[in-house]
């Protein structure tokens, strides 16, 4: 019996050595140790041994499972190092060949428009604030004399959260950055001098529209503001944002429910390759009395104007780009060009 269990380990270590991946090795295991295995027979042969016989002959069959145990462990670890070699083989680095640098990051355009609005406005004491881009109804509408069922909100059909405010309607993806001039007046005292840049969403895409766009609103509310005001400091904005003075501007007659009279702002360049048209750059208006009354001030003590601008739209005239969706279709090759 010896020396038939002698002759297993041997086997076992040829039929191991023949395998030349794991799967093949694991049947080569199940010949030997499996549960119908050449050592598990021996195992069940010495139910019929004396005791003094079963324990020597045990132990000695135990031992040739350890050792048949030992090939095999061994035989994996030798296959799994010469899977790990082939795979370092076929991923080589050839240390010899120069180096691909990384090329240094960038500010996306219409980040850099939304930075160069921020500076010009501040610089003429203009506060900027931020705010949610989920609102409430009434701060998003109804308090910019836009309530429930006005036919103006048809104007701006809307992304809606599945998630309600305190009178029981549905949030939403904020359409205008008007919100901000509600919040920000509420807190504050007059005057009141402020922009508030940020992501604005509607149901909407084309050339010169996004779902998604970036809009920058501006309000200034004392005890004698007036158009000529709104008229003075939007001219010095475009003036200085297109660092040129060679342009000028026009209020067209509108309708915008939280202004009244409303205007559209537009915008002609006297010289270079944009000369003699006209271009639609903002809306504007003296603030409503009934939104004056929901900032929660006096109409009668109190009056002032607001605009609203797209930013993208200011990008598109100062860089030369006709189509929006080229900001946001993440081409390096388009986006490389306003860093370089």
């Amino acid at each position: 019996m010896n020396a038939s269990a002698d002759q297993l380990v041997a086997q076992a270590q040829d039929s191991f050595e023949q395998a030349d991946d794991l799967a093949t090795l694991e049947n080569a295991k199940a010949r030997f140790l499996g549960r119908q295995g050449s050592v598990t027979a021996l195992l069940k042969g010495l139910a019929g041994l004396e005791p003094a016989a079963r324990r020597e002959q045990g132990a000695y069959i135990n031992d040739i499972k350890r050792q048949i145990e030992s090939l095999l462990s061994q035989r994996r670890d030798a296959l799994a190092q010469a899977a790990l070699d082939q795979k370092l083989a076929q991923e080589a680095i050839d240390v010899t060949l120069p180096g691909r640098g990384r090329r240094f990051g960038g500010i996306h355009p219409v980040i850099q428009a939304w930075q160069r609005v921020e500076a010009i406005f501040r610089s003429i004491g203009f506060e900027v604030a931020d705010g949610p881009e989920i609102e409430d109804d009434w701060t998003n509408f109804t308090a910019l004399n836009n309530p429930e069922n006005h036919p103006a909100r048809s104007m701006q059909d809307t992304f809606y959260v599945d998630m309600q405010d305190d009178d029981g309607l549905p949030l939403v993806l904020r359409t205008h950055t008007s919100p901000m001039q509600v919040r920000y007046a509420r807190m504050h005292r007059p005057p009141i001098k402020v922009i508030a840049p940020g992501k604005t969403y509607r149901v909407d895409s084309d050339a010169t529209h996004s779902p998604m766009f970036h809009q920058v609103e501006g309000l200034w509310i004392g005890d004698d503001i007036s158009f000529a005001d709104l008229k003075g400091v939007y001219t010095h904005f475009l003036r200085a944002f297109f660092e040129t003075d060679d342009l000028v501007v026009r209020f067209r007659p509108s309708f915008f429910p939280f202004t009244e009279p409303s205007a559209e702002i537009d915008m002609m360049f006297t010289s270079g390759p944009n000369r003699g048209d006209w271009l639609e750059i903002s809306g504007s208006g003296q603030v409503h009395p009934d939104v004056v009354r929901n900032f929660g001030l006096d109409p009668e003590q109190h009056i002032g104007f607001a605009f609203g601008s797209g930013l993208e739209r200011l990008a598109m005239l100062r860089y030369g780009v006709n189509d929006l969706r080229q900001f946001f279709e993440g081409d390096l090759r388009f986006l490389r060009q306003f860093n370089d």
